[in-house]
Formats: structure tokens, sequence, C-alpha cells
């Protein structure tokens, strides 16, 4: 019995300080001096004791080593989160930035439009005088009636085709506003998304960082492919209200055509054998009207005399004080037939 409980008595203590160590280890109490051996207990026990002791002294410490590396683990982790809302500021930055540049490239835009409908209201106002003013010298020269009926036609026909090319101008003017509008209100909406968004980041956890960042980026493309669908609207438009100018331009040279048929005709002498028969002629002119030269490129030789003659004898013909107009028909092609 007595060897009994010399065994017992230190696998108790043992299993006491386990249990001990335990809860001092749950606790977070760290104890850095070692307990001081019991004095009533046996050489083997003593000895059970150290022993368990120093498991313990290395399990301690490997505990304390694996709470340093979760520690530092740990500060790695919220260092990268840190790094990753600085990015995440940055580039809600860059965005708010090009959001403005887009805006002030918008408005830029606006008024370069304004200026080019504010030129093409002046050409339309030049355009008006010089029609009122040919329709003045027709009336004053009484020309014969054949000419008269010609340049009427003529005119009219010009006028007719500038009213329709003045709807399709006020029509593509309308489209245009109203795709602005659309556009502007779609740019209004994806900034104040943005800036709900960005709201929302600043109020997430470490974890919606990292989400948000990812939800950003595809935003962002997004963005720029919304942008880059406004940018080829805005270029369509340009290029049909291009397209009108150039329509008013040809209506313009066909007016001016019309009016140095109507000055050759004025100066044509001809005769029964020219009746049916034509002419093409090739015509320079300055910027003031003058010709510059004049050559025959085949008809009827009778008649390419006499049209040479009549362009010789007006020595100036009708042109356009618009520049634009003018390099459009400074060299013109036209066939000359007599009319009785």
């Amino acid at each position: 019995m007595a060897d009994k409980s010399d065994v017992t008595l230190p696998l108790s203590i043992s299993a006491g300080i386990h249990i001990g160590v335990i809860i001092i280890l749950a606790l977070g109490i760290d104890f850095s001096h070692k307990p001081e051996p019991m004095q009533q207990v046996s050489a083997p026990a003593v000895k059970a004791v150290m022993v368990d002791q120093q498991k313990v002294a290395n399990q301690v410490e490997k505990l304390k080593q694996e709470k340093r590396d979760a520690e530092r683990r740990e500060q790695e982790r919220q260092a990268e989160l840190e790094r990753k809302a600085q990015e995440a500021k940055q580039a809600r930055e860059r965005e708010q930035a090009q959001i403005k540049q887009l805006e002030q490239e918008r408005k830029q835009q606006e008024i370069e439009t304004q200026k080019a409908n504010e030129a093409a209201k002046l050409a339309q106002v030049k355009q008006q005088q010089e029609k009122e003013k040919a329709v003045k010298a027709e009336a004053d020269r009484k020309l014969k009636e054949q000419e008269r009926k010609v340049a009427e036609d003529a005119a009219q026909k010009a006028a007719e085709k500038r009213k329709v090319e003045e709807a399709a101008a006020a029509k593509a003017e309308t489209d245009r506003k109203q795709k602005e509008a659309e556009a502007k209100a779609k740019a209004e909406k994806a900034k104040a998304d943005a800036e709900a968004k960005a709201e929302a980041k600043a109020k997430a956890d470490a974890k919606a960082k990292a989400d948000a960042k990812a939800k950003a980026d595809a935003e962002a493309k997004a963005r720029a492919q919304q942008e880059q669908e406004m940018a080829d609207a805005l270029a369509a438009e340009q290029a049909a209200l291009s397209q009108t100018m150039n329509k008013q331009m040809q209506s313009e040279v066909g007016k001016y055509q019309a009016m140095i048929k109507s000055t050759i005709q004025r100066n044509l002498v001809v005769d029964e054998s020219m009746r049916g028969k034509t002419c093409t002629v090739s015509v320079r002119l300055a910027n003031d009207g003058f010709v510059i030269s004049s050559q025959t490129k085949g008809g009827d030789p009778n008649v390419c005399r006499a049209a040479k003659a009549a362009i010789l004898k007006a020595g100036k013909l009708p042109v356009s004080p618009d520049p634009a107009v003018y390099n459009l028909m400074k060299e013109i092609n036209l066939i000359v037939e007599p009319t009785f």
C-alpha cells in the first residue's frame, strides 16, 4: 500500500501542474519564474515533475512563437488592406478627373457647334442678298422671254432644294440636341453612382474593401465604354452636319452655274444652223469672276466658236463671294446650247 501511495502522489501532482499550466495559458498569464519543488515529495516524484515542467515550458514557448507569428501575419494583412484602400482611393480620384475633363470637352464642343451654326446663318443671309440682286438685275435688263424662264425655273428649283436641305439641317440639329441631353443625363447618373459607391466603400470593413476594388474596376470599364459610345454619337452628328453644309454649297454652285449660263446666253450670237446643237466649254475663273481662260472640250464647231466669243465678250462671270463655294467652281465645265 505504501508503494502505491508513493506513485499516486507524484502523478497527482504532475496532473495538477498540467491543468494549472493549461489554465494559465488559456487566461494569457505568463510566469517567467520556475515553481519551487515541494519539499515533501519523494525523489521519483521530483524527477517526474521536472520532466513535465520541461515539456510544459517547451509547449509554452511554442504557443508564444505561434502567437508572435499570428500577430506578425495580422500586421501584414492590415498593411495589405491599407495599401489596397489607398489604391482604391487613387482610382476614384482619377475617375473624377476624367469625368471633369469629359465635361470640359463637351462644353467646348457645344461652343464650336454654335459658331458653325452662326456661320451657316450668315452664309444664308448673304445667299439671300445675292439672290435679290440677281432677280433685280434680271428685271432691269428685260432679257428675252426664254432666258427669263430658264433663270426663274433654275432659281425656283434651287429654292425648293434649299428648303429641303434646311429642313434636314433643322432635324439634324434637333436630333443632336436630344442626344447631347441624353448623354449629359447619363454622365450625371454615372457620377452620382460613383459617389454613392465611394461612400459605401468607406464604410465597409477590410474584406468589403477588397471586393469593392474589383467592382470599381468593372464599373470603370463600363463607364469608359459608355463614354466611347457618346464620343461616337457626337462624331456621327458632326459628319451629318458636314454633309448638310456640303449639300448647301453644291446648291450654291448650281445657282451660280445657272447664272453663268444665263450670262453666256445673253452674249451668244446664234443662227438656225446651231439649233439643237451643243458645245462643252471648260472655264477657269478668278475669285472676282474674271475669266482666266476658256477651252472647248467638244461639240458643234459653230456653237463652240460662238460660246468662246460670248465668254470673251462677257469678260467676267458671276461667282460666289464665299471662298468655299468659289473653290468648287473656279474650274467648271459648261454645256452651251443656243436657245431660240
